[in-house]
């Protein structure tokens, strides 16, 4: 079951426009009908029915009978603007949403793209929806966004399984692809010629197809997606009014294997949910690493690193907002990290998205790949890398490093992407505070109180001992006069009763006077 929204998004334009919806987006269609002029109609809640062999004001009666049996929508072809309104009438006296369907959409080939959606709504809900990386066209929607392209995702018979949405023009091909029709004849005649098809079954390459002017095609990239060895299906790119992106190419060859997740998945729906298990169970504890290793053939003895990943900033208030969110940047995530090693894992624990990256070679930099998941991630986050550690049995200490940088950020290390080498002294400091803000006893609360009843002395005192008593540094710090400093600093060791003569009084100060406000 999936809401009438996720159809509309997955068909969209070119397919149907959405001429009547009486109870919004959110209702929910179960199952897609055939409705022929000549049927006595047995529908259920929750049905689409294609009113197939009536057209423009001929349907009429047929969407009068679908709303009376409590149908959830109608697509109905239209054959000129002048119907529209009788049709539009109907249905809102039915209380059932109206779909216009272009004229030249072949039926099977919209009735299949519904029924695909279904499947993956029904799979996800068997699976605990919430937590998978989302359906075929999300995913060519990430793949969208990394290439700068309009994307198509098909089966090995050139069927089109799922497609990102565009404003921008798409060519001949690309139009006759989405509505079930083959491309220009020559057009094909000549990617078969070319080697094309065959070089996209065969290899795991990027194949580049060069514009035609003359036969409305335009550029395009194309990967074939594979599964031990037995080719899947294909990835083809559009290139839109701009450009594609300089890093297309590597972003469809990790949306290539993604892919092939999603495509395994329509036959045998455990498999994305069992390798986000694996990595889940690994992290927890409860699943040996060396086993799992094995499992998604890495070798356990080669070095390997867990990236972790949190939202930055204010999250939405929207649970469905947040969830989106999440979605899609462990999408995004996944296309980078697969294309960096193809059996890499991701999952999502609590609000947090883990990478795990085995076999990975001596000596190796995670800041650019890191970097550049979250510059792609379209949404604010922060990254932390955990140590490359030298086998698979220690991968919970790089997990456990990279939380720890992940938590010195939460509470304001101002950073995008960090390893705990990069920023050790914050993050012990860090995690210092935190069992100070804790811990009450263990404040002195003459420091609490100075704090609290004289702001400007403390912040400082606590300039001063930054600068080590360097108080003509402090006092540009602060922009006063250094005598201003100065009688500042002594007025608050005065106030309190401080000894600021004693190294470990000065010590003390300086960490519990970092404590944030309010603690």
């Amino acid at each position: 079951m999936a809401q009438l929204r996720q159809v509309l998004i997955a068909l969209g334009d070119p397919l149907v426009e959405v001429e009547v919806v009486p109870d919004g987006l959110t209702g929910e269609i179960s199952d897609v009908v055939v409705l022929e002029p000549d049927d006595t109609p047995e529908l259920r809640p929750g049905d689409l029915a294609l009113v197939i062999g009536a057209r423009g004001r001929a349907a009429v009666p047929l969407i009068r009978a679908a709303g009376r049996q409590g149908a959830a929508a109608v697509a109905v072809k239209v054959e000129s603007d002048s119907a529209l309104p009788l049709l539009r009438n109907a249905a809102t006296d039915a209380g059932i949403a109206l779909l216009a369907v272009a004229a030249d959409v072949r039926w099977e080939q919209l009735a299949a793209l519904v029924r695909g959606v279904l499947e993956t709504a029904r799979g996800e809900a068997d699976e605990d929806a919430g937590e998978t990386l989302g359906d075929l066209f999300s995913l060519a929607q990430t793949i969208a966004a990394l290439t700068g392209g309009i994307v198509s995702i098909e089966d090995t018979a050139s069927r089109v399984l799922a497609y990102s949405r565009s404003d921008d023009e798409v060519d001949e091909l690309r139009r006759l692809s989405i509505l079930g029709r083959q491309g220009p004849a020559p057009y094909l005649k000549m990617l078969h010629e070319w080697g094309v098809y065959q070089r996209l079954r065969a290899t795991e390459e990027v194949v580049r197809i060069e514009e035609r002017p003359d036969l409305g095609i335009r550029t395009r990239l194309a990967i074939g997606v594979h599964a031990g060895g037995r080719p899947l299906g294909s990835i083809w790119v559009q290139e839109g009014a701009a450009p594609l992106a300089s890093r297309a190419e590597q972003a469809l060859v990790g949306a290539a294997r993604v892919a092939a997740l999603h495509l395994v998945r329509r036959r045998s729906a455990a498999g994305a949910r069992f390798r986000e298990n694996l990595l889940a169970g690994m992290l927890e504890g409860r699943s040996d690493p060396v086993s799992v290793a094995r499992q998604i053939g890495a070798d356990p003895a080669k070095p390997a690193a867990v990236v972790a990943f949190a939202p930055r900033g204010a999250e939405p208030v929207d649970r469905t907002e947040l969830e989106l969110r999440r979605s899609a940047l462990a999408a995004v995530i996944s296309v980078h990290a697969a294309a960096y090693r193809r059996s890499a894992l991701v999952t999502q624990l609590g609000d947090r998205t883990y990478v795990f990256l085995p076999d990975l070679p001596a000596g190796v930099s995670l800041l650019e790949l890191t970097r550049e998941m979250v510059a792609s991630a379209g949404t604010p986050v922060r990254a932390a890398i955990g140590r490359v550690v030298p086998g698979v049995e220690d991968v919970g200490v790089s997990r456990q490093e990279a939380d720890r940088v992940l938590d010195a950020m939460a509470r304001g290390l101002d950073l995008e992407v960090a390893t705990l080498a990069d920023v050790r002294s914050q993050v012990l400091v860090s995690e210092t505070l935190a069992v100070l803000a804790e811990q009450p006893r263990l404040r002195d609360p003459r420091l609490t109180e100075l704090r609290s009843r004289h702001p400007d002395l403390a912040s400082s005192l606590l300039a001063y001992l930054d600068a080590l008593g360097d108080v003509r540094s402090a006092a540009a710090k602060l922009h006063v006069h250094p005598n201003t400093l100065r009688y500042r600093v002594r007025r608050a060791g005065e106030v309190a009763g401080l000894d600021l003569g004693d190294p470990l009084v000065r010590l003390f100060a300086s960490l519990q006077l970092r404590l944030p406000p309010g603690v």
